[in-house]
């Protein structure tokens, strides 16, 4: 089915659906997101992978990719926070490493949300100029759609960004509809991965006041940079969700390490 076509049986509102309620076949939203086209050299310098996340730092995160979508499998679940204690563990550009490698995965697709409300950066780490951020849809109700971007050459890679500080964060993460919003990401598509920002548990509640959203987290360490007694704090804070694992950051040794 062209693109044309996609659009008119949605108009319609023609739509196979599985017994559970959940879409079927291919993430339609991602290919009606707009395209933006990319800066490879930039996104070089961010240290971002490239599509299919090949080439000599791909390996590292296709592993951990791996290991966490085993655990999601185990827990049922496709939702997934990544955090950190506090600000300068690299949490960020583990999400969006992260969710690369999970679109190229073939039998998934992945939607990267930006809800470090605070201090948003995903736009700004992938050169994105957003006219829309997911603060709009959480504020006034704009249309998930309408915020979401796809990169040329990241096929099955949604991203769905921040556009400016919220000085209410914390509050807007935890409202009603919040939660909405993330059950309609969560129920529209089965293959879909989501990779949620968000800010360093430790410097704010907006990460608790978002984790009953969730399904599940990833703790984000960055070596030299965290203390082992923040770590604890944080894990003590997340108790009641499943935490599928943690990246050690900045490691001295030549990859990431998982463990």
């Amino acid at each position: 089915m062209d693109r044309t076509a996609l659009k008119r049986e949605l108009s319609r509102g023609v739509a196979r659906t599985g017994n559970d309620g959940t879409f079927e076949g291919t993430d339609t939203l991602s290919l009606l997101s707009r395209i933006v086209p990319i800066d490879p050299v930039a996104l070089e310098r961010e240290r971002i992978l490239p599509p299919g996340a090949s080439g000599p730092h791909g390996g590292p995160y296709k592993m951990l990719r791996t290991q966490v979508l085993r655990r999601l499998d185990e827990l049922g679940a496709n939702s997934l926070a990544v955090m950190g204690a506090a600000a300068g563990t690299g949490k960020t550009l583990t999400a969006i490493n992260l969710a690369i490698s999970i679109a190229a995965d073939l039998d998934r697709t992945a939607l990267l949300v930006d809800l470090d409300l605070r201090k948003p950066s995903i736009h700004r780490k992938l050169g994105l100029e957003c006219d829309i951020g997911i603060e709009d849809c959480l504020r006034r109700g704009q249309p998930i759609k309408d915020a979401m971007l796809r990169m040329l050459g990241y096929e099955r890679l949604v991203v769905l960004p921040a556009r400016e500080r919220c000085e209410d964060s914390s509050e807007l993460l935890a409202s009603n509809r919040t939660q909405e919003c993330i059950r309609e990401m969560r129920m529209r598509y089965k293959e879909r991965v989501i990779v949620f920002d968000l800010p360093p548990v430790l410097q704010a509640d907006d990460a608790l006041a978002f984790s009953r959203h969730v399904q599940a987290a990833l703790v984000v360490v960055g070596e030299g940079r965290t203390q082992r007694a923040d770590v604890v704090k944080t894990i003590e804070l997340l108790r009641n969700l499943p935490i599928v694992g943690t990246v050690l950051n900045g490691a001295r040794q030549a990859t990431p390490a998982y463990y």
